[in-house]
């Protein structure tokens, strides 16, 4: 088939160059009937690297594919994953959200939407000790929604207030995203952790700010809780039970992060710390049991597979399109378009955001990066913030309709009479906020290197 292909091309007089760009296409194309065809992203990707790097080079072209899963599979970073996957698990099983809902709720009770910042301080919290969306937005769903309908709270911002505080997990550390991401991009891991821990924190507060001003225009929307209902736990015992059921997630939350911060572990020894001690919180808070033991390490083996078979498979993909060029062909016609650096930036923001629409953020990364990085680079991008304002525009990769998976994670647990147009109503406001975050963290990049900065003076 390769004889036929250059007997093809010498015969017609293509040149080498736009013999990569047919292929690249080709590429390109495999890889989009494939996603359209409901085939999985992995063997997409990956069988789509395999048939064109052997249509280019016949068996080296499989060895190219190959050697970039091999490269991959040696990358000492990844093993943290399966570490932090772990401990958001033993996390979910222990119920330490519970308490810190029950008592954060009573403490912000008597404000107009009240109830709505209790969703977003707990879910911020718990977002830096789990790092995955699923578990997130379950967990508080199942907390908070029916005391938000039961309170009176707008079917539609409840909804929203769960997928945008529940989405925090992939985008405040300790995260499997950050983890991926930073090794593909070649960057710290824990340099990642840093510069997104600032850009998660404004995202929550800006939630929060909106959750209260809304509720203050349209009081119908949050309101308070009533004075019978704050009777049944006094002020003193709202304010020590947020502390008590605060101080266990904090000390995960210092201890994985802080000895990071330190110098004293790196990310994938802090992950392992980090699964032993929220094993520990799961004994302390009495939920241990051999079944939820089992279970935790079958989600993590089910998670853990998923993420690196998607892995591999990328990285056969990658491994053909650099081989071929595809970098620097796409460069090329960036500069010839003279669109220049921001445009190039924008053009790179806007098809992640189109991509959300359809994609998880580990399929959008694996495609994006590879042809995008490259052209940042060549404009002086420095990677560390390219990684952390994309980390903050995948934020809306899981509440963009039609395929968010927060939307179906929410359906299923709200009751039947509300609608999914309520839900996608819901989330709009929570998306505009993540693309002014977008902009403010373009327009301000000491938001993203404030921490990092601060580790390494």
């Amino acid at each position: 088939m390769m004889e036929m292909l250059t007997n093809l091309v010498t015969q017609s007089g293509v040149s080498a160059t736009q013999l990569s760009a047919i292929l690249l296409g080709v590429l390109f194309l495999i890889m989009i009937i494939g996603l359209a065809t409901g085939q999985e992203l992995a063997f997409v990707l990956g069988g789509a690297g395999v048939i064109i790097g052997y249509l280019a080079w016949g068996g080296p072209g499989i060895t190219i594919a190959m050697t970039k899963v091999y490269d991959q599979m040696q990358s000492y970073s990844m093993v943290a994953i399966p570490m932090f996957v772990l401990m958001a698990n033993f996390l979910t099983h222990s119920k330490v959200a519970d308490g810190l809902f029950l008592s954060i709720r009573y403490l912000l009770g008597p404000l107009k939407g009240g109830l709505g910042l209790a969703v977003i301080v707990v879910s911020t919290v718990f977002a830096a000790t789990t790092g995955i969306v699923g578990a997130s937005v379950v967990t508080m769903g199942m907390l908070s929604v029916p005391v938000l309908l039961k309170c009176g709270y707008k079917p539609s911002l409840a909804c929203g207030m769960v997928c945008a505080g529940g989405s925090l997990g992939i985008l405040i550390p300790p995260s499997i995203m950050l983890v991926s991401m930073g090794s593909y991009a070649n960057v710290s891991v824990g340099k990642i952790f840093f510069a997104a821990i600032v850009p998660g924190l404004v995202l929550s507060l800006f939630y929060m700010i909106y959750v209260f001003v809304i509720c203050h225009i349209h009081p119908d929307y949050g309101p308070a809780m009533t004075t019978e209902e704050l009777a049944a736990m006094p002020l003193s015992e709202r304010i020590t039970g947020s502390l008590i059921n605060l101080i266990p997630p904090v000390i995960l939350i210092v201890g994985v992060l802080g000895s990071i911060f330190t110098g004293w572990a790196t990310p994938t020894e802090a992950a392992g710390v980090g699964a032993l001690f929220s094993l520990i919180l799961a004994i302390f808070y009495k939920q241990f049991s051999w079944k939820m033991l089992y279970d935790s390490l079958i989600d993590t083996a089910k998670t853990s597979a998923m993420v690196f078979i998607i892995l591999f498979g990328a990285s056969a993909f990658t491994g053909i399109f650099m081989s071929l060029d595809g970098d620097q062909l796409i460069a090329t016609w960036i500069s010839s378009v003279g669109i220049g650096k921001w445009g190039a930036f924008a053009i790179m923001m806007a098809i992640v955001f189109f991509m959300g629409m359809f994609l998880d953020w580990l399929g959008i990364v694996m495609i994006v990066f590879p042809i995008f990085l490259p052209i940042m680079d060549m404009f002086g991008f420095d990677r560390l913030w390219i990684v952390a304002v994309t980390a903050v525009m995948l934020q809306t990769c899981f509440m963009t309709p039609p395929f968010g998976f927060a939307l179906f994670y929410i359906k299923g647990i709200v009751p039947p009479s509300v609608k999914i147009q309520e839900i996608y109503r819901g989330v709009i406001p929570f998306i505009l906020i993540i693309i002014a975050v977008v902009i403010l963290v373009t327009v301000f990049p000491q938001v993203v290197y404030f921490l990092p900065n601060l580790v390494a003076s």
